[in-house]
């Protein structure tokens, strides 16, 4: 089965395609400047855009995990992911609190989508 990777990096790659599964790197936002809502928007941005690159779409999420700086913002990443993410078609997903790469980043999800 081929594997196929996008946007590589000397670490990882943002996105790697194996048969009829793509898997994302975690993301962050670019401008950690926003609040957890604006982070979290620009995430599933970058999401969109890469499940994109390899035709595939948010309605084909299969898992989902979110790393929050703190569980007391649950709610406000919340009113950003349930504002994008298909009602009809919602993934398994986590969440759990973490400390994050960088100082200022609130928010990280990596997410599992069918093809």
């Amino acid at each position: 089965m081929t594997i196929v990777r996008h946007n590589v990096g000397p670490r990882l790659s943002q996105a790697v395609r194996h048969g009829d599964t793509i898997f994302l790197a975690g993301q962050v936002a670019d401008d950690p400047s926003a609040g957890v809502k604006g982070q979290t928007e620009q995430v599933l941005r970058k999401i969109d855009a890469l499940l994109g690159h390899f035709g595939s779409h948010k309605s084909k999420l299969l898992s989902a995990t979110v790393w929050l700086a703190n569980m007391g913002s649950y709610d406000e990443m919340n009113a950003a992911w349930d504002a994008w993410v298909d009602a009809a078609n919602t993934p398994a997903r986590a969440t759990v609190e973490s400390r994050l790469a960088r100082p200022g980043l609130l928010v990280e999800i990596a997410v599992i989508a069918a093809a």
